[in-house]
Formats: C-alpha cells, structure tokens, sequence
C-alpha cells in the first residue's frame, strides 16, 4: 500500500514553478500537498499536518466520516477558505509547482483554472445557456461563436446535451434537481479548468442521476485532474483511481482505490469501511 508522501523540497519563491524531486510518488504530480494545517476562530484544527500527492489525470478520493478536514482541504486548494473564519494556516498548496497560498497569487484566475461543484446545485437565474457563457464573458470573452462552442462542448462533457440542447434558453431552474447539478458541472467545465474538485456532487441526487455524473467523471478525467468528496463509501469504492482516508483532520492512509477499498493497512480504514463506525 501506497503512503502519503512527505518531501522535502525547497520552498518556491512566489510564481516560481516548484522543480520536482526524483521521488515523486508520481510521474505527473498535478497538486503537492505539504505539510498543511488548517484552523479556525472557534478553535478546531480541521487540517492536521496534511502531505499528500494527487496525481494528474486520475479521480483522487478523499473520504471519511464528517468533520475529518475533506471539504476543508477541497476548499484550500481553490481558495474558498479566504472568505471563511480561517485564524491559522500552514503549508504549501503546489498547482503545477505553483503554491496557490501565495497571496501575491491572482486567486479569480486560481478558481478559473481549479473549478468547484458543491453538494446542493446552485443554478443562476439565468437561461440554462447563460449559465454557461456568464463566466466566459466575465473573463472577457466576446466571440459568440466561442460561447456556443463552450455551450455545446460543457453539456455534452457533463452528459446533459441531448436533454437540453433543444430549450436551451429556458430558465435554468425548470431543470430538475439532477439535471441541475449536471449544470453546475458544466459551468465549470465550460471555463475549461485544469482541475475539478467536488464537494459530495451527488448527494441529493436518485440513482440514475448519480450514475450519470460517475460516468461523466470517468470520461472527464482523460482532460482533467479530479478530486472528489463522495457522499458514501460505496461511490468512493466505484470511482477512486486513489483514495485518501481522513479521520479527524488527519490523512490516515493513501493508495490506489481498488486496493485500499479491498485490503487497507490501518484499522481504522477498515473499521470506517466496514461500517464499524462514523
């Protein structure tokens, strides 16, 4: 079984693109995570010393019961813990040997290119069309044949084309609740993003909904690095290429998905997925 890396590497200087060890863990590292340690006003450390590697290209999963530090370390790497009671922070961020804490570092580039799906789908009050071309259009574009590619490119990637394609000027909230979320997927998508993280994505949703995003996820990770919160063990066990077990702010144990679902090393993974408890 595969543990969580730990290198020591110099510290990049702001903008400098982190140079990589010979003992990466993997042959494209796409986010480094090192020593990181997150806490807030009330106290609590969420995060824990947190060295992680997440390989490019591949679903990483990171489960574990609630209050573990998943949807922190999600909302770290895109910068969302800016805006949350945050009174200590510690650690590197690298995005392609670029450490996303620096604060001299665009952090409204940071979120075109490291996009995030939250668990409740939050449509704006906008045509399903709009949806899409809204954030192209705030980063400058005007081509209008590059918001319909975009438009096309997104709902096809997030499988929700051939249910929309003929209405696509409707209110984005008559969609259903599924179909909603597939639509958060696909404004991200249509930004073209070099990173997807999702925050528990299917967890409102019915099973064939569900089933819809996990396939989507599986054809989306030949274009992008993505890094899940599943709603349950059972969709961590289907989709992980890797999976990260965290249990009270700390990263217990780190592997490939199929091995560490079938023969974990610590106990206290075994316990987790064998329902034993949290």
């Amino acid at each position: 079984m595969t543990t969580a890396a730990s290198p020591n590497t110099p510290a990049a200087g702001p903008g400098q693109m982190e140079s990589q060890a010979p003992n990466d863990q993997f042959e494209d590292t796409k986010i480094r995570i090192q020593g990181l340690s997150v806490g807030y006003s009330d106290g609590t450390e969420s995060l824990q010393d947190i060295s992680l590697d997440i390989p490019a290209n591949q679903i990483t999963v990171l489960f574990g019961p609630s209050g573990g530090g998943k949807s922190t370390l999600l909302r770290t790497i895109n910068r969302l813990n800016d805006l949350a009671d945050v009174v200590s922070l510690e650690g590197r961020v690298l995005i392609d040997g670029v450490d996303v804490l620096d604060p001299k570092l665009d952090v409204i580039e940071l979120r075109r290119r490291v996009g995030m799906v939250f668990a409740r789908p939050v449509v704006l009050p906008m045509s399903i069309r709009q949806n899409l071309t809204y954030g192209l259009e705030l980063s400058g574009e005007k081509d209008p044949g590059q918001f319909e590619e975009a438009v096309e490119r997104s709902l096809k990637a997030s499988a929700l084309w051939e249910e929309v394609y003929d209405r696509l000027d409707d209110p984005a909230v008559s969609l259903s609740g599924g179909q909603q979320q597939r639509l958060c997927l696909a404004r991200v998508l249509a930004l073209e993003p070099d990173v997807i993280l999702l925050d528990e994505p299917t967890s409102g949703l019915d099973p064939i909904s569900t089933g819809k995003v996990e396939s989507s996820l599986q054809k989306l990770k030949q274009e992008y690095t993505i890094v899940l919160v599943p709603h349950s063990v059972q969709q961590a066990a289907r989709v992980a290429d890797y999976a990260a077990f965290f249990l009270n702010g700390q990263l217990v144990e780190f592997g490939m998905g199929k091995e560490l679902f079938v023969h974990p090393q610590d106990s206290r993974t075994e316990d987790y997925i064998e329902g034993r408890f949290g």
